[in-house]
C-alpha cells in the first residue's frame, strides 16, 4: 500500500510518501523565519504559507520516493487539533486529490500519530512494528503535554494532559520573559548551557499529587513575578543562564517524573517520548535515567520526527487502512 500523506496543523508544511510502513520521503517547510518577526506563529500568515508550499512539497515528496500519482492508493492528512485555518488546507487539498483519483482518503489525529513516531527509524525509516511493546507515551510539545498509555497498536487510553499551560508553550513564554528570540525553546535550552539548575527555586506544579495530569501555567508565573522581581537578572549573562537553568530543571523534573511514575503504576515496561519539546537534550538525558533505574525500556522519536511531521500521518493512516479502520 503507498500513501501520500499531509500535515498542515501548525506552522510547519509536510508531505510524505509511506509504503508498507517504509518512509519513502519526508518533505518540510519550516516558517520559523517567517513567524520570527511577530514573536509566535500568526494564524493567518500560516495558512497563506501552507497554501503556497503544499503544492510543491507533494510533488517533490512523489519525486523523492520515486512512484508515480497513478500508484498512490490512499491520501492521508492531519485533521486536529491545530490551527483551524491551516488544518483545512492540508485536509482539503487531500480529500480533493483522493475524490479527483477516486481512492481513499483518511483524517488522522495529530497527536495519536505522535504515539507511532518514536517507532519510526533507521535508514529509510521505517515503523518497527515488529518490536512494538505496550508503554507509557510522554507526549510533549507547544500545544500539548499528554500522558498516554498504548497497550497495543490502535489501542490507548488518555492519562493525563495539561489542564492549563503545555510543557512547550511554558519553555516559549518563558524564553520571551527573559528576553530571548523565537522560537523560545531552543533558545532558553542553549542558554540554559552551562547555568547552574539549583540557583533558583521554582515551583513543580503538581508533582506530588496522584494524578497523571500537567500544569505549568503557575511556573510561567513565577518566572514572570521574579523576572520583575530582580530586573538585573537579565544584565548579567551567568545569573542569566542560571534562570534558564532552574526553570529547565522545573519543567524536565515535572515531565519525567510524572511518565516514569505512570509507566511503574500500570505496569508498562516501556516508555516513548515525542513532540518538538523530546529534541530537548535535558529532558532526553534525564528521562533515560530515571527508565534506566526504574527498569524501563525508553524510545524518544528522532529528532526529525519530533516536530510536526507527515512521516507520521502516513505510518498511521496505513496501520489504520490495514485494520479496516475509516
Amino acid at each position: 500500500m503507498t500513501v501520500l500523506a499531509f500535515e498542515t496543523s501548525c506552522d510547519e508544511t509536510g508531505a510524505a510518501v509511506v509504503r508498507d510502513g517504509v518512509v519513502l520521503a519526508n518533505t518540510i517547510s519550516s516558517q520559523i523565519t517567517l513567524h520570527a518577526e511577530y514573536g509566535g506563529v500568526v494564524p493567518e500568515l500560516a495558512t497563506r504559507e501552507h497554501l503556497r508550499n503544499l503544492p510543491s512539497l507533494a510533488k517533490a515528496a512523489i519525486e523523492t520516493a520515486r512512484v508515480e500519482w497513478d500508484h498512490v492508493d490512499l491520501v492521508a492528512a492531519t485533521r486536529g487539533p491545530g490551527l483551524p485555518g491551516a488544518l483545512l488546507v492540508g485536509l482539503k487539498a487531500a480529500q480533493g486529490l483522493a475524490f479527483s483519483r477516486n481512492i481513499a482518503f483518511i483524517g488522522i489525529h495529530h497527536h495519536e500519530a505522535h504515539l507511532y513516531s518514536p517507532w519510526i527509524s533507521g535508514h529509510p525509516p521505517r515503523f518497527d512494528l515488529a518490536s512494538f511493546s505496550p508503554n507509557v507515551s510522554l507526549i510533549v510539545s507547544g500545544g500539548h503535554t499528554l500522558l498516554v498509555h498504548v497497550r497495543a497498536p490502535l489501542d490507548h487510553k488518555v492519562l493525563g494532559e495539561t489542564l492549563d499551560d503545555a510543557a512547550g508553550e511554558c519553555f516559549d513564554k518563558t524564553a520571551r520573559l527573559v528576553g530571548l528570540a523565537y522560537p523560545g525553546g531552543p533558545q532558553l535550552e542553549r542558554m540554559a548551557e552551562g547555568g547552574n539548575a539549583r540557583a533558583f527555586e521554582f515551583p513543580r506544579p503538581l508533582l506530588d499529587q496522584a494524578n497523571d495530569h500537567f500544569s505549568f501555567s503557575g511556573l510561567k508565573t513565577s518566572v514572570r513575578y521574579f523576572v520583575r522581581d530582580h530586573p538585573e537578572t537579565l544584565q548579567n549573562t551567568k545569573v542569566r543562564r542560571d534562570l534558564c537553568a532552574s526553570v529547565q530543571a522545573a519543567i524536565v523534573e515535572v515531565l519525567v517524573t510524572k511518565t516514569v511514575r505512570a509507566a511503574v503504576r500500570v505496569g508498562a515496561r516501556a516508555v516513548t517520548v515525542s513532540g518538538g519539546v523530546a529534541s530537548n537534550r535535558t529532558l532526553r538525558g534525564e528521562i533515560e535515567s530515571a527508565c534506566g533505574k526504574a527498569g524501563i525500556v525508553l524510545r524518544v522519536a528522532v529528532p526529525a520526527l519530533c516536530t510536526d511531521n507527515a512521516a507520521m500521518i502516513g505510518v498511521l493512516a496505513e496501520l489504520k487502512a490495514r485494520q479496516g479502520l475509516p
